[in-house]
C-alpha cells in the first residue's frame, strides 16, 4: 500500500491577486487603505497610551477598551501591510505556511474583537442595571477570567481550520482572488472535498454572530432600566454612556454581516465588491473605534488633551 506524503500535495506558494478586476488602479486604491491604516495605528496607540498613563482610567470599561484597541492593532497589522505590498510592489507571492498563519491570525483576532464587544456589553449591563454591585461583580479575578475567554475561545475555534487546510490536496490551482489569506479562499483552491471546511466555517461564523444576539438581549435589559430612571437627565446620561459601545458594534457587525451575506448569497455582485468589502471590514472598525470613543467618551477626551498638553 502506497502512502502519499501529504506535504507534497501542498503548493510552495500561493499567488494573491489583490483586488480582482481593479488591477489597473491598485496604486490609487492603496492610498485610502494606507491612510485609514495610519489612522488606526495612531488612534489605537493613543487610546492605549492614555489608559496606561492616567490612573483615573482604571475602571473595567477602560480595561475592555484597551483590549479592543490591542485587538484592533493586531487585526489590521496582520492584513494591511501584506495588502499594501501587493498594491504597491506587486508582492503577490506568499509562502503556503505564511498564508495559513495569516488565515489563522485574521480569523482569531476577528473572533477576539467579537468577544471583547460582548464583554463590553456585559460591562454596560452591570453598570446600568446593577450599579451598586458593579465593583463587587467585576472584580480583578472576574476580569482575568473574561480576558482568558476572550483570547482562548477564538483561538480554539480557529485552530481546527489549520488542520482542515493541511489535510486538503492541492493540484494545480494556486491563485487566490483576494488580497489576504482566509479559510474558504484557500480551501476553494483544493481539488479535494471541502464540504467539512464549509460546514465548519459556517459553524464558527454562527457562534460569533450568536454574540450579537446576547448583546441585543443585554441592551433590551439596559433600555428597560434606563427608561425606569426618574429624570430625563439621568436617562440621557445613561444612554450617552452606552452610545460609544453601540457605535463600535455597528461599525464591526454591519460590514461583517454584509460581507457574509454577499459572499453566500450575492452571486450577482461583482467579485471586486466582495473583496473591497472584506478589506474594508479589516481596516474600518480599527480606525473608527478610537474616533468614536474619543468623540463620545468625555473621560477619554479630557485625558487625551491632558496627556498631549503635558508633552
Amino acid at each position: 500500500m502506497i502512502h502519499h506524503n501529504r506535504s507534497s500535495l501542498h503548493p510552495t506558494t500561493f499567488f494573491l491577486i489583490g483586488i480582482p478586476g481593479l488591477e489597473r488602479i491598485h496604486a490609487w486604491i492603496s492610498l485610502p487603505f494606507c491612510s485609514v491604516y495610519l489612522v488606526a495605528l495612531v488612534g489605537n496607540a493613543t487610546i492605549l497610551l492614555v489608559i496606561k498613563t492616567e490612573q483615573t482610567l482604571r475602571e473595567p470599561m477602560f480595561y475592555f477598551l484597551a483590549l479592543l484597541s490591542t485587538t484592533d492593532l493586531a487585526l489590521c497589522t496582520t492584513a494591511v501591510p501584506r495588502m499594501l505590498g501587493i498594491l504597491w510592489f506587486d508582492a503577490h507571492e506568499i509562502n503556503f505556511g505564511a498564508c495559513v498563519a495569516q488565515m489563522f491570525l485574521i480569523h482569531a483576532f476577528t473572533g477576539m474583537e467579537a468577544e471583547v464587544l460582548l464583554a463590553m456589553a456585559f460591562d454596560r449591563y452591570v453598570a446600568i442595571c446593577a450599579p451598586l454591585h458593579y465593583t463587587t461583580i467585576l472584580t480583578s479575578r472576574v476580569l482575568l477570567g473574561v480576558t482568558m475567554c476572550i483570547v482562548i475561545r477564538p483561538v480554539l475555534l480557529t485552530f481546527p481550520m489549520i488542520y482542515l487546510i493541511y489535510r486538503l490536496p492541492f493540484c494545480q490551482a494556486r491563485i487566490i482572488a483576494h488580497s489576504y489569506c482566509e479559510h474558504m479562499g484557500i480551501a476553494k483552491l483544493s481539488c479535494g472535498n471541502i464540504r467539512i471546511n464549509a460546514i465548519y466555517g459556517l459553524f464558527v461564523v454562527s457562534l460569533f454572530l450568536l454574540n450579537l444576539v446576547f448583546i441585543g438581549i443585554s441592551y433590551i435589559y439596559i433600555l428597560c432600566s434606563v427608561f425606569r430612571l426618574p429624570s430625563w437627565e439621568a436617562r440621557l446620561k445613561a444612554l450617552n454612556t452606552c452610545g460609544s459601545h453601540v457605535g463600535v458594534m455597528c461599525v464591526f457587525y454591519v460590514p461583517s454581516v454584509f460581507s457574509f451575506l454577499t459572499h453566500r448569497f450575492g452571486h450577482n455582485i461583482p467579485r471586486y465588491i466582495h473583496i473591497l468589502v472584506a478589506n474594508l471590514y479589516l481596516v474600518i472598525p480599527p480606525s473608527l473605534n478610537p474616533v468614536i470613543y474619543g468623540v463620545r467618551t468625555k473621560q477619554i477626551q479630557e485625558q487625551v488633551l491632558r496627556v498631549f498638553s503635558k508633552k
